[in-house]
């Protein structure tokens, strides 16, 4: 049953097997780089990474079998929030020790994709409940003072907050026809605005440090090559930063560096088995390879030096 709780828009942003459905819901909080978390999908299991960003000292956080998915730092590098069988909310420490999952208060639904507010107190989340109501949802960090963000049929799916901690981002569709957007809202869930058109926004997406930008994947349900883009949260200045062509490469984005001086993305051709995970600066150059993979890496979100 994976990922119930995308029901609403799986059909419209997802496609090729390149993106996996639980989407991660980053971002990046200020602070100097430190190590690079992801979920590394083998026959086994998925499991959570984290590498240093040079690509040395890679270590498996969780088990190997089992559903371990969407790490997301937290803003002073400590924890990492994650889905567990991806339908469960979990923290652990950011050397995998102390592992716990929250309580679900959706039964028989799904809690997932969750991610810390900028103070590091709560985390938003997305959280489905049979037959089809899927929303934005902030918890504190055990589980306690859960709200509603968003009304029912707009979107939910990787949901971040903005660095200033006034806005969440997610993936929303509409219409089942549709092709996913980045929305924003306010943490209350008003002003609802949609920042980019229906391209086929894909998971996953990640505010620039200083709030100014969002780095995205576009055309993750098209003919054309999924690649990475920035856009602006007023959705001006949409530029794109890879130029994948050919259906079959595909660059996906992850996350800023915690300095913003980089955008950590990967690359994928499944029918070559090539999986690869780069850095480049915001505006697409300086492209410098971090490893190669001989398993798919996703949800890759760069936390910041403790």
């Amino acid at each position: 049953m994976r990922r119930l709780a995308a029901l609403v828009v799986v059909a419209a942003i997802t496609s090729l097997g390149l993106v996996a459905i639980s989407g991660p819901a980053q971002a990046t909080f200020p602070g100097q780089n430190g190590r690079i978390a992801f979920q590394g999908e083998k026959p086994s299991g998925t499991a959570i990474y984290t590498m240093n960003p040079n690509g040395t000292g890679l270590r498996r956080l969780t088990p190997r079998k089992g559903e371990a998915l969407t790490p997301d730092w937290s803003p002073n590098g400590g924890q990492i929030a994650f889905a567990q069988n991806e339908c469960r909310v979990a923290i652990m420490r950011a050397d995998g020790t102390h592992r716990r999952v929250l309580p679900s208060k959706t039964p028989g639904g799904c809690e997932t994709d969750p991610s810390f507010t900028p103070d590091g107190s709560r985390l938003v989340y997305v959280r489905f409940d049979p037959p089809d109501d899927e929303a934005v949802w902030i918890m504190n960090l055990d589980g306690t003072n859960r709200q509603r963000i968003t009304a029912p049929n707009v979107g939910a799916p990787d949901p971040n907050v903005s660095p200033n901690g006034r806005k969440v981002s997610f993936i929303g569709a509409g219409k089942p026809e549709r092709r996913g957007a980045l929305f924003t809202a306010s943490l209350n869930g008003s002003n609802l605005f949609r920042v980019t058109p229906f391209l086929g926004v894909g998971f996953k997406s990640d505010w620039a440090p200083d709030g100014r930008h969002i780095v995205i994947t576009t055309h993750i349900d098209s003919p054309k090559s999924p690649n990475v883009a920035t856009v602006r949260p007023d959705g001006s200045q949409l530029r794109m930063l890879t130029h994948y062509k050919g259906g079959a490469k595909a660059g996906l984005a992850g996350s800023y560096s915690p300095n913003g001086r980089w955008i950590v993305f990967r690359f994928e051709d499944p029918k070559q088995e090539k999986f690869r995970v780069y850095k480049m600066s915001p505006n697409g150059s300086h492209r410098k390879l971090i490893r190669r993979f001989h398993f798919a890496t996703r949800n890759l979100d760069w936390g910041p030096r403790r």
